[in-house]
């Protein structure tokens, strides 16, 4: 049998329409998504115009400086996928051994150390290059206008500035110059503007002056952002020493040759079979094959077990979770990865046995096709005995850490278009907070090289050239080799896990879209945190209170530490749809912050 939703309140409907929809954690962004739909752009130039705008206005949540991973299929090509891999690597010069001559034991969560090469920018090009319709001026028109003509600057914005006040003021001047102009936090609804940034986008387009064809002139502005301008004020700045998230001044290893070598590409996904659809995600470079691993535990139990709205389907998703995510821990990484066991079905069932009524409270990976223990554990850090502020510091994706609360998330875009193109991308990285502003460019480097390990035995060791075991992963659902569903969710270690709820109750319970974002959100803490200080809680799991008082006392009743979060704290998720026998295209964005929105029609 199946579980259905219940006949419950919804903060908004599920769009529904046959043109095209966007959906996006910021509203300016899906409206101009949508924008470029209506005007004849195709799925990726509209993706591609939102994300270059959430550069603007969502700049605590991610920068040009940042990385961002998608998933999308062409109209012409549904039933072949494809990553974009936009997670740029390790300088050459990020070497265990100089990281540990500068008294580290961990990457730091901010400042330039935790810098991996930009990668952000070049996919998005990248795609526009390949698969875009548009001239690069029409798609960054929308991030240029709102650059330097100012938009109002979202509370949590200013929050965040006001967190990091003391780190701008005393040791990073120029993100006080960029952030806290003439000495001042904005207060939320002020203006604001990041001319520098719209100045950058302009050389961009500048640079394919004089060249001919769309194409070409897009490939121009790639080789301008990696070996011009860019590159050289970014290695101008990271070699002056500033402040760490450690409490140290250390200066950063990026140099131009970083800046020069990296090309964003495209790679084949990573895909199984589940209940009659195929679910693609990002390799194990990245966390994407926890979802499927995920999947594939699950597959194994009746539908009554896979609800995440009742105790024993909460109990049981929460417990594969942590199961998949011990070997996320402990196997994966840029190196050689065997997913054929870990994805296979007996390794599947191996694990299922080990779900039992309780709750678990040990970190346990399982064997490699040898059958022998893995040769890597990570360090399991509890940070403090503060067990709720250590499952609270779960929540999204830290940097900077002041008074036990984080600073830093992700954004999240999806687009579907009336021809069947369709997108899923998850931008992130180059926070405000991450490191100081490149005052010539008007953002700064991001952080995600805290993802490594200082130890030569991990898969994800700090290792030059390897890309960093990224938390970003959206997701793309197919059903007899067409696209139908294109999802995600910001939020780090949850990605993956808020994501699996979206599925179960859409391709299970038969949620409508706007229904599954709404629904009452959970994920387990009990994992070995991908950001700085990387606490582990035992049993760790975080509920919104909506889930109930009877499932939130039976989860408690069987051994997990359970954090109620709130009624509406949990969850960042976004998703298109599209029936490709009729036409059909929905959307659904998340309520929770009141900044997320879908548009379409």
């Amino acid at each position: 049998m199946t579980f259905t939703p219940p006949a419950a309140f919804t903060t908004r409907p599920t769009l529904e329409g046959h043109f095209g929809m966007a959906a996006s954690t910021h509203w300016l962004a899906t409206a101009a998504s949508q924008a470029v739909l209506e005007r004849g752009g195709n799925a990726f130039d509209a993706a591609a115009a939102g994300a270059f705008l959430l550069h603007v206005v969502e700049p605590h949540l991610n920068g040009p400086g940042g990385d961002m991973t998608g998933v999308f299929a062409t109209a012409e090509d549904p039933a072949n996928p494809q990553i974009m891999m936009g997670q740029g690597p390790a300088p050459e010069a990020a070497t265990i051994a100089h990281y540990r001559s500068e008294g580290l034991d961990m990457v730091p969560g901010a400042g330039a150390l935790a810098a991996a090469v930009p990668g952000a920018v070049d996919a998005w090009l990248n795609l526009l290059e390949h698969h875009g319709t548009w001239e690069l001026a029409e798609v960054l028109d929308f991030a240029i206008d709102y650059a330097e003509h100012g938009h109002p600057v979202l509370a949590r914005v200013v929050g965040t500035i006001e967190r990091v006040q003391e780190l701008f003021t005393e040791h990073w001047p120029t993100s006080a110059a960029q952030w806290m102009p003439e000495g001042k936090i904005p207060a939320a609804g002020d203006l604001i503007f990041n001319r520098p940034y719209a100045e950058v986008l302009k050389k961009l387009i500048a640079a394919g002056e004089g060249v001919e064809g769309r194409a070409a002139k897009v490939a121009a502005a790639r080789q301008e952002w990696k070996s011009g301008f860019v590159a050289e004020a970014v290695a101008k700045l990271t070699s002056t020493p500033h402040r760490h998230s450690t409490g140290g001044d250390h200066a950063g290893v990026m140099t131009t040759a970083d800046f020069a070598g990296f090309d964003a590409h495209f790679e084949t996904p990573v895909t199984i079979d589940f209940r009659g659809y195929s679910i693609a995600k990002i390799g194990a470079w990245g966390q994407g094959p926890v979802l499927l691993q995920t999947l594939k535990i699950l597959d194994g139990f009746d539908d009554e077990h896979l609800d995440p709205s009742t105790e024993i389907g909460a109990h049981t998703i929460l417990e594969a979770l942590k199961l998949a995510m011990a070997d996320r821990d402990t196997y994966y990484g840029d190196a050689e990865i065997d997913l054929d066991w870990l994805l296979g079905e007996d390794y599947a069932a191996s694990r299922r046995v080990l779900i039992t009524d309780e709750a678990s409270l040990e970190f346990r990976p399982g064997p490699n096709r040898e059958g022998t223990a893995p040769t890597f554990t990570p360090p399991l850090v509890l940070e403090g005995a503060d067990k709720e502020a250590m499952a609270k510091a779960g929540i999204g994706e830290p940097t900077v850490q002041k008074n036990g609360v984080n600073n830093g998330d992700t954004c999240h875009i999806d687009v579907v278009d009336r021809w069947g193109n369709i997108i899923s991308a998850t931008p992130s990285g180059g926070w405000l907070q991450s490191s100081p502003v490149v005052p010539e460019l008007g953002f700064c480097l991001g952080t995600r090289l805290q993802m490594m390990w200082l130890d030569d035995s991990a898969p994800s060791a700090l290792t030059p050239g390897k890309r960093p075991r990224t938390t970003l992963t959206p997701t793309l659902i197919s059903k007899d080799g067409q696209p139908i569903i294109a999802l995600g969710s910001p939020g780090g270690d949850q990605q993956e896990q808020w994501q699996l709820l979206l599925i179960l109750r859409m391709l299970i319970g038969g949620y409508a879209p706007q229904q599954a974002i709404d629904a009452p959100a959970l994920h387990t803490t009990a994992l070995a945190g991908s950001f700085w200080p990387r606490t582990w809680v035992p049993g760790g799991a975080v509920v919104e209170d909506r889930l109930g008082e009877d499932v939130i006392n039976g989860l408690i009743s069987r051994g997990h530490v359970v954090t109620k979060a709130g009624d509406w704290e949990l969850g960042r998720l976004s998703c298109v749809t599209r029936d490709p026998g009729s036409g059909r295209v929905t959307a659904g964005a998340n309520p929770r912050g009141a900044q997320g929105y879908a548009a379409g029609r």
